[in-house]
């Protein structure tokens, strides 16, 4: 343990911080994957609300540096390239 009070706090932050990154990312996870689910079922407006909402997460992450802003592009391109193809097919 650290005994310098400024190295204290950043402890406590750091500790802080690293809960909340590994609850967004959590949350950012489970929203592409429940609109990855909803592209493969045939539910097309569904599918939309998802793909929405999981931009939405997407977005925001790459805002706050949680993930890379390409890797944020790459996956709702990829996402977004399935609804399509779907979307084609109803």
């Amino acid at each position: 343990m650290p005994n310098i009070k400024s190295a204290i706090k950043r402890v406590k932050t750091n500790e802080k911080r690293r809960a909340l990154n590994a609850s967004q990312k959590s949350a950012l996870r489970s929203a592409v994957k429940i609109a990855d689910q909803a592209i493969a079922g045939t539910d097309v407006d569904a599918a939309k609300a998802a793909l929405i909402a999981a931009t939405k997460k997407l977005d925001k992450a790459a805002t706050k540096g949680l993930i890379h802003k390409n890797a944020a592009s790459r996956k709702k391109s990829r996402l977004a390239k399935r609804l399509n193809a779907i979307s084609a097919q109803a």
